[in-house]
């Protein structure tokens, strides 16, 4: 009546209660048999413990108020009794000591008591589930029923059921339906999904079968893509396979673990469980061999991982600064590329040995190359701020970087504008540096970002002019554009979310040597904003008042 190794039910005149009976008296049969084995002592006194769990365990499944309208139970029933089946029949080869040999039958002892095993615990996973309080519908009927939704609910909750219970087999053509389902109707299936079932999936992504590690992963893969159950994947233990998969499964395999395993990395416990459960290796592989859409997911993945301070020297010990330079020369995707440009902004943020590591590989040419690119440019830009501190003023010179500093400046994102005017304040360390980049034209750009409506951009710019305009060349320039001096006023600003103001007060103090710009100054209403700033303590602005005020009080003398 059912398939070898399967739950699916066959063509048969018998109902659940009928087969419940019948499940009962095999039960009584087999025990009454199992107690009067002699042989294999330790074996039999195992498997009568479970016989004996089997009643209650059928008596849970016939009290449920839809057991008959349940084709699980009815499949459950008749898997249950073919293992009974088996049991009285060892159970008679024993007492008769007539098996073949011991060896064969302490192995069919074994695997008997694996079935019951496996018997218990689905009939007590069926109650658990819920899925007894639907009455289940063949999928080819949801659509000619009164309520196709709730038919197709119903449909969704028996595969989620199916995955965990019952033999390999039977979990693989669940699987197989339940691929199909998702393709149609993906949101019922997230919206059906517990935690058991989660756990079941991550089960199947260790079955011996290639082919039902392929099917399972690209499930995981829709969920892990989803945001909806993250969570329950990395608790139910889905990151060891995911990794094994990534090292070892099929090009497909690889490609949807390491998919998987992009989106579960954006949670930074994630991505620290990635490291200890040795996933960056096979990531670097990946990255060096994979094809284009696994290589792009691992570049993202180590980027990702390479966001946590403390993993950042174990990545760099597996070799990802060789591998990321790599990819930013030569990455299949351009999105690979972008990735690798922001793994080298993360692991430079503030590790010297790692800053050292990347300019010893040459990554300052790779990543002013990138700036070349149409790709974006706030990563590579950021990575090159972090990098132009532990590099000579010579080498920098020799590489461009001054020229694609002012081609960031004026045509790159406000992010990247934002890096290049920070990395502008780390260079101007030297006065040499100070005159190369304001001969590159630097200055005029600068003025213009102050306009921004970003204060962190407004900020590090007036830095950066703050800087530039302790070299006299420099403010000449500075004075000589008309945009200056207001721009800068209005950053006197004395709003706590106005940051910039610190840096506007020195830069406007360099300017108040010209007569002109003082008079701007003034006209602009400095006066006022710079006696809130003395109230606020502000560096430098009770000096710059004094300077301007007494500027004005010549000026009505002259006019009397």
């Amino acid at each position: 009546m059912v398939e070898e190794g399967s739950n699916q039910v066959l063509a048969d005149p018998w109902s659940a209660e009928e087969w419940s009976s019948h499940a009962q008296e095999l039960v009584l049969e087999a025990l009454e048999l199992a107690r009067k084995v002699t042989g294999f002592p330790g074996r039999w006194k195992m498997i009568i413990g479970k016989l004996e769990q089997i009643p209650s365990c059928l008596s849970d499944l016939s009290s449920h108020p839809c057991f008959s309208k349940n084709a699980l139970c009815k499949e459950q029933l008749q898997a249950v009794s073919k293992t009974l089946q088996e049991a009285t029949e060892l159970a008679e080869l024993c007492v008769k000591e007539k098996y073949e040999g011991k060896l064969q039958m302490q192995s069919d002892l074994d695997a008997l008591s694996g079935k019951l095993d496996l018997n218990l615990r689905d009939c007590r996973l069926l109650v658990k589930t819920g899925v007894l309080g639907e009455a289940t519908l063949p999928l080819s009927m949801a659509g000619s029923t009164a309520e196709p939704e709730i038919s197709m609910h119903s449909h969704i909750k028996e595969l989620l059921a199916r995955l965990q219970i019952g033999h390999l087999e039977s979990k693989h053509k669940a699987l197989d339906s339940l691929v199909e389902v998702m393709k149609e109707d993906e949101k019922n299936v997230l919206s059906g999904l517990g935690r058991s079932n989660i756990a079941a999936l991550v089960q199947l992504l260790t079955a011996t079968s290639p082919c039902i590690r392929e099917k399972t992963v690209a499930v995981i893969c829709s969920l892990a893509e989803s945001g909806s159950c993250e969570n329950w994947l990395v608790s139910e233990g889905v990151l060891p396979p995911l990794i094994r998969l990534v090292e070892s499964g099929s090009p497909v395999g690889k490609e949807k673990a390491t998919i998987s395993l992009q989106r579960l990395s954006m949670s930074t416990e994630t991505a620290r469980a990635i490291v200890g459960h040795g996933g960056v290796r096979p990531l670097i592989e990946i990255c060096q061999t994979g094809d284009s859409v696994s290589q792009a997911a691992a570049a993202c993945t180590l980027k990702n991982i390479s966001a946590v301070p403390e993993v950042r020297q174990k990545l760099a010990e597996e070799g990802i600064i060789r591998v990321m330079i790599n990819l930013l020369d030569c990455g299949i995707l351009l999105g690979s590329k972008e990735y690798a440009a922001e793994c080298l902004q993360n692991l430079t943020a503030s590790n010297e040995n790692l800053r050292r590591s990347v300019i010893s590989e040459g990554g300052i040419r790779s990543l002013l190359a990138y700036l070349d690119g149409p790709l974006p440019q706030e990563s590579p830009v950021a990575a090159l701020r972090n990098l132009v501190g532990s590099v000579s003023m010579e080498v920098l010179i020799s590489l461009g970087f001054l020229p694609r500093l002012v081609h960031v400046l004026k045509s790159g994102s406000l992010g990247a504008q934002q890096a290049a005017a920070s990395a502008i304040c780390k260079v101007c360390s030297s006065t040499e540096m100070k005159k190369l980049v304001g001969e590159a034209g630097c200055i005029p750009l600068l003025i213009q970002l102050l306009e921004s409506k970003s204060n962190s951009v407004r900020e590090v710019v007036a830095q950066a002019i703050s800087s530039l305009v302790t070299l006299s060349h420099n403010c000449r320039e500075v004075k000589r554009d008309d945009k200056s001096v207001p721009n800068l006023v209005q950053l006197l600003e004395p709003s706590p979310q106005n940051t910039a103001k610190k840096y506007a007060v020195p830069c406007l103090s360099s300017l108040s040597s010209s007569k002109k710009c003082k008079k701007l100054m003034i006209s602009y209403g400095a006066i006022g904003y710079l006696k809130k700033l003395s109230e606020m303590d502000i560096h430098g602005a009770k000096k710059l008042l004094e300077r301007l005020e007494r500027g004005r009080l010549r000026s009505l003398f002259r006019r009397r």
